[in-house]
């Protein structure tokens, strides 16, 4: 197969990225361009190079937040695949014909954490009540962009549910994506911060210092679809091995869970 304009495209972006897809110098088929939550990285990562173990073939990883890819996707990006962190932000796709029928799936679940660094081990309960201000301790709360990224809606939704958003709104550090707000917090540059229970395994620097429950936010779950402006064939090979039993160790070793095939849609 000859390389294509998208393959191009994907080429130029890598390396303005300095990501490039694996064993470029060797083959001469287009990568798989996954676009994919933040939160996904590690154990993503993992499953992708597995599955090119495996098959030979080869995938190019852009990670952002979830708002960011939709819309790049709606505006003609060169993605075969969208791995969503929230529900809406794939309805959004699929409202604007940008999946193709049939392919879209529920695939993981996460949960929602307060973390704190390291050397700052001491609990907090995320219940109704919480004076998150005093522990803050005059610094901020880092967090996703709680207007768009699903992290810091999710995020929002339980500060509302605890109690707690009134007395915090104005004292935020909103970043890109979750795994920036991670960053703020494992350099120390904020006290505390609300990622994912996976990104907080994801980095030794922080540690988990309350988890919020389940029903103070919308349920957090990761759907996967193929886009409608995708031509790879591999796009569909890569979507059914990341369905797989043998890629469910991944997301598990790093925390996610992962749905069941019966309560896909």
């Amino acid at each position: 197969m000859k390389p294509t304009r998208r393959w191009w495209i994907a080429l130029a972006i890598g390396a303005v990225s300095g990501i490039l897809p694996a064993s470029i110098s060797t083959s001469t088929e287009p990568p798989v361009i996954v676009f994919a939550a933040a939160s996904l990285k590690n154990a993503l990562d993992d499953a992708v190079t597995a599955w090119s173990k495996e098959t030979g073939k080869v995938a190019k990883m852009s990670y952002a937040a979830s708002s960011a890819l939709a819309k790049q996707i709606e505006a003609g990006a060169p993605a075969d695949l969208y791995f969503s962190a929230d529900l809406d932000w794939m309805d959004y796709a699929e409202k604007k014909a940008a999946l193709r029928p049939g392919t879209r799936s529920n695939i993981l679940r996460n949960a929602l954490v307060l973390i704190a660094p390291k050397d700052k081990p001491e609990a907090i309960a995320l219940t109704p009540g919480l004076d998150l201000v005093g522990r803050l301790g005059g610094g901020r709360l880092a967090v996703a962009n709680v207007d768009a990224v699903p992290a810091g809606k999710y995020g929002k939704a339980a500060l509302e549910t605890v109690g707690a958003w009134s007395g915090v709104k104005d004292k935020l550090a909103q970043a890109e994506n979750v795994r920036a707000a991670l960053l703020l917090v494992a350099r120390g540059e904020a006290p505390l911060g609300i990622v994912y229970a996976t990104d907080a395994v994801s980095d030794p620097s922080v540690r988990v210092v309350g988890t919020f429950p389940a029903n103070s936010h919308p349920p957090v779950i990761y759907p996967l679809a193929v886009t409608k402006e995708s031509t790879n064939p591999d796009a569909v090979s890569l979507l059914a091995y990341l369905r797989s039993a043998p890629a469910r160790v991944f997301f598990e070793r790093q925390g996610f869970t992962v749905i069941g095939a019966e309560n896909r849609t």
